[in-house]
């Protein structure tokens, strides 16, 4: 079971960090508009367009790596002061009742969307660059399905956590200057 569960998530770290190149490209064509805009007088019609696909892709793709990172943002007043067992008893239900039906959705409804954009070839009405629209469409339901496969891969770990009453470690990524800063604060503590 640690086998699949590593697997799912080693997939979700590696489509997060690939979509992660798309904050260069974000800030590359930002330098860019900004400069053929107030400094040539130039503005393009196309890279406003260019710029919601690529944050718009950043943000569908980061949540499977998210939730296989385990950094979505949690309410945890009361749950971290929970034994294990309970605080994955409690995951494993959130998940059936909420996550579940909610990705679900996105799932299906983003498969929806996406064909019928790929059947009519759909452009952006926002700009007269007509840029293609139906490529980022295709995230919708890829998304969905991601978040799902991690949502099984949580959910065996909630088992596997209600057995042994202990979380099964994450596969760490990009988690350097976090434990930097931590080690420092328990430096300075220490002296």
């Amino acid at each position: 079971m640690t086998s699949i569960i590593h697997g799912i998530e080693q997939l979700n770290i590696w489509i997060g960090r690939s979509f992660g190149w798309c904050i260069l490209i974000l800030t590359l064509s930002v330098a860019y508009e900004v400069f053929v805009r107030y400094v040539l007088n130039a503005p393009t019609v196309w890279v406003f367009d260019m710029m919601v696909q690529m944050y718009g892709a950043l943000f569908l793709m980061a949540g499977p790596y998210a939730l296989a990172q385990d950094s979505h943002v949690r309410a945890d007043v009361v749950y971290r002061l929970l034994a294990v067992r309970w605080q994955a008893r409690i995951d494993l239900t959130l998940y059936i009742i909420f996550f579940f039906p909610g990705m679900f959705a996105l799932f299906w409804y983003g498969w929806e969307i996406a064909s019928d954009s790929w059947r009519y070839k759909e452009v952006s009405w926002n700009s007269p660059a007509r840029i293609q629209i139906y490529f980022f469409k295709t995230l919708i339901p890829l998304a969905g399905g991601l978040m799902i496969i991690q949502g099984v891969a949580e959910c065996m770990r909630c088992i596997m956590a209600m057995k042994t009453n202990k979380w099964l470690p994450r596969l760490e990524d990009a988690r350097e200057t976090e434990d930097l800063l931590k080690g420092q604060a328990t430096g300075l503590e220490t002296k």
